[in-house]
């Protein structure tokens, strides 16, 4: 059986870590013992703490990318579209609870911040699925024509907000429960 590569066990440790700590309650010492590494290895795989903790949402971001748009249904209507975003994106963060714990600490923190303004400015270099599909919408008449920040927070911020009251256990998300609350969010957004 092949040893685990020290750069993905860091990143794991990271992710944990930074999922229960925070960024500032997780210093890179305890990072490299939950790797089972030396401290000093740390830094021959990231040259400073910052630079783990963007590389690791960049892998996150990645990853998700990746299993949301292998099935994305291309050819179906927004309204579509838009069900399918928001409930693989539920059932990923219910299913990966320290993912979703540390996208909650990088998306309220100043590395997040500098994300959230390239993607909602337009300037991010990146493609944004769920940006083309808000165009999409806007576009066909199907979606307020209103600023994409708001759209955002209508059409995430309330997923977002039961997700994190699912993993602290004040509600349990099953199927049931998933579509109504992704039915209520595309009726804020519709138009």
């Amino acid at each position: 059986m092949a040893k685990p590569d020290k750069r993905t066990e860091i990143l794991k440790a990271a992710l944990n870590l930074f999922a229960e700590h925070g960024f500032h309650g997780t210093p890179t010492s305890m990072i490299a013992q939950k790797a089972g590494v030396a401290a000093g290895t740390l830094y021959c795989y990231f040259e400073s703490k910052d630079v783990l903790i963007t590389e690791l949402f960049r892998e996150i971001k990645e990853q998700f990318t990746f299993t949301i748009m292998e099935s994305y249904p291309t050819e179906e209507s927004v309204k579509s579209k838009y069900h399918y975003l928001c409930t693989v994106l539920l059932w990923h963060f219910i299913n990966n609870t320290d993912e979703f714990k540390y996208m909650e600490h990088f998306l309220s923190s100043p590395y997040g911040v500098a994300f959230r303004r390239a993607r909602l400015s337009g300037t991010s270099e990146e493609s944004d699925v769920f940006n083309e599909l808000f165009e999409e919408g806007i576009a066909q008449h199907v979606i307020k024509d209103i600023p994409l920040v708001v759209l955002h927070a209508l059409a995430f911020g309330p997923l977002l907000a039961v997700t994190r009251d699912h993993v602290l256990g004040f509600v349990h998300l099953d199927e049931r429960l998933i579509e109504i609350t992704v039915n209520a969010c595309w009726d804020s957004i519709k138009q």
